[in-house]
């Protein structure tokens, strides 16, 4: 079945509570592991057919679409009700660690659920569901503004996604242009946008202080599965970007300024442009990519052609952008189907060939592991599912010809180089924010001074020029993982140092590293994260040994990259 014909019927609240209930009861006086198990198995598959298939429905479809008034309304009415559901699902994840069939659960399923429901069970209180309703409120207010950008340019009324390619157009009148055409729609609207989070950031501030913290910053590591590194090991994580990766990063912006004739440190609407013939794009239509998706993951294994001709035979993806679509991309699962769908935003540049290989990377993982049970350990935490989608992205690269044309030399460095310069910004993100949650009394103004002072230290590259919003130190605004999210952005950073190690092993023996690839993925979640990486031999990102390596062989491979030819 394809996913336009799925059934969509809006989840009966009443009677999902009342499943609950009863499953907890059995699970309370279970006299057997046989008996616990089976309110286990029940539960399991109770969520995973309301809030794992009808909401995810809901949403992937108002995604598609913000301007559906019906999903809309669906989405409206999951936000203002899930949250009531907390108490019933807290009553169960007590039963589950009180009970006397604890053992024989993590033998048989692992402990990482049992260490998931810890924190789930110690970051919420009763008090906490009138603050979630506001929460997706707010975070909804968000989206939807940000979707509904209609931005004049060149003639043509254009959403945030569709303005990209100009932003990265190798006439400087044009990409300027743009990149102060963007600018001043988030200008127009910056009063919305520093309210809604400084909403957010003093709603957040209240809920951990609520479970008896100082500030958000520990309820919001629980949210994320923080299971096996703690804020100090960030902290340590940061400074070793600042001390191996900024300087390399710094060096190849100063190659690209001198190979563009741009004055160092570069604006931010000259930052992005690699190549004065322009950056490389993808060959051909939305189609033909998807067409090379299918040669490259046909000719990569068995699993992953599999895996290929399910998404497209099933049509689990929604890849083009269109007015009212909700930005950026994502992947997720319908636990009905056991497939995985991916939703991104085509605009005809890479990112639509790195999406073809990122979100299908999250997408593979979750196919590989779509029967294991419990389904919360099909995927690893989030830092650990973002390894399978940046390597993934490395994996595709011999394919380069193929997804790029004449264009493949030039993808090549760039994605390194972009892998590279990323890490700093994803790490700015993350310091960012816990700052902010250290002190929720900071006004906007404060905030963006905050972003100004980071760049220095992350992207000395980059100066504060005449661009509107970007060079006001705004440009956080349009990270919506900040608004979203709260510490999710470090997981990108982290995947990345262990994807570029994958890059380093592609080199030298393509097929060994894409057995270490399957090893790692065909855990799924069962391990927790520093964990996985261990039984697949891989090194941690928080090593810093294996930083500097990376950082090393990184700077020499783009030292010696053979440019000769490309304007």
């Amino acid at each position: 079945m394809i996913f336009s014909e799925l059934e969509y019927k809006r989840i009966d609240l009443e009677a999902l509570k009342e499943e609950l209930k009863s499953l907890t009861a059995q699970l309370v006086n279970a006299k057997t592991f046989e008996e616990a198990e089976k309110a286990f198995i029940a539960k399991e598959k109770v969520e995973g057919m309301s809030t794992g298939t009808m909401r995810t429905i809901a949403q992937i479809r108002r995604d598609i679409d913000t301007r559906d008034e019906f999903y809309d309304a669906e989405m409206a009415f999951y936000h203002q009700e899930l949250p009531k559901l907390q108490p019933l699902r807290k009553a169960w994840t007590d039963a589950l660690l009180a009970s006397p069939f604890r053992k024989d659960f993590e033998k048989k399923y692992g402990s990482v659920s049992f260490i998931n429901a810890e924190l789930a069970a110690r970051s919420f209180v009763p008090e906490l569901v009138e603050d979630m309703q506001q929460e997706n409120k707010l975070v909804s207010q968000y989206t939807k503004l940000i979707a509904s950008a209609q931005i004049p340019f060149e003639g043509q009324v254009l959403t945030l996604s569709q303005l990209t390619p100009y932003k990265l157009s190798p006439n400087d009148e044009i990409r300027r242009a743009a990149w102060i055409a963007e600018g001043e729609w988030y200008n127009q609207h910056g009063e919305e946008l520093d309210s809604l989070y400084d909403q957010l950031v003093k709603l957040r501030d209240g809920m951990g202080r609520k479970l008896g913290h100082a500030n958000y910053t520990p309820l919001g590591y629980d949210h994320m599965k923080r299971n096996c590194y703690n804020a100090k090991d960030v902290d340590a994580f940061r400074k070793a970007v600042q001390k191996y990766l900024v300087p390399v990063a710094s060096k190849v912006c100063k190659v690209q300024a001198e190979r563009m004739g741009f004055p160092y440190p570069m604006s931010f609407a000259d930052k992005d442009l690699a190549f004065r013939s322009g950056n490389p794009k993808p060959a051909g239509t939305p189609e033909d990519i998807l067409n090379m998706g299918t040669t490259f993951y046909s000719e990569l294994s068995p699993e992953t052609k599999e895996f290929w001709a399910h998404m497209r035979d099933h049509q689990m993806m929604d890849v083009e952008s269109k007015p009212g679509k909700a930005s950026g991309g994502y992947c997720t699962s319908l636990y009905a189907i056991k497939s995985p769908f991916i939703f991104a935003n085509f605009n005809g540049t890479a990112h639509d060939v790195e999406v073809i290989t990122h979100e299908a990377g999250h997408a593979f993982a979750g196919y590989v592991n779509r029967n294991r049970i419990p389904s919360d350990t099909a995927w690893p935490s989030l830092e650990g599912c973002e390894v399978h989608s940046m390597s993934m992205e490395f994996f595709a690269e011999p394919w380069a010809d193929g997804f790029f044309g004449t264009d493949a030399r030039k993808f090549r460095y760039t994605h390194l180089a972009n892998a590279l310069t990323f890490i700093p910004y994803g790490t700015m993100v993350d310091h960012f924010q816990h700052e902010v949650y250290e002190h929720p009394e900071y006004t906007p103004e404060q905030r963006h001074q905050i972003w100004r002072d980071l760049l220095k230290v992350y992207m000395p590259w980059v100066k504060l020029d005449e661009v509107p919003f970007y060079g006001e130190g705004k440009g956080w605004q349009r990270q919506s993982h900040i608004y979203k999210r709260p510490f999710y952005y470090i997981d990108y950073c982290l995947a990345q140092t262990v994807a570029l190690e994958f890059w380093l092993r592609i080199r030298k023996d393509q097929k060994a590293a894409f057995e270490t690839y399957m090893k790692y993925t065909n855990l799924g979640g069962s391990m927790l994260f520093t964990d996985l990486l261990k039984a697949a031999g891989l090194n941690s990102p928080f090593d810093e040994k294996g930083m500097a390596e990376i950082c090393a062989e990184a700077e020499t491979f783009l030292d010696s990259y053979d440019l000769n030819g490309i304007e």
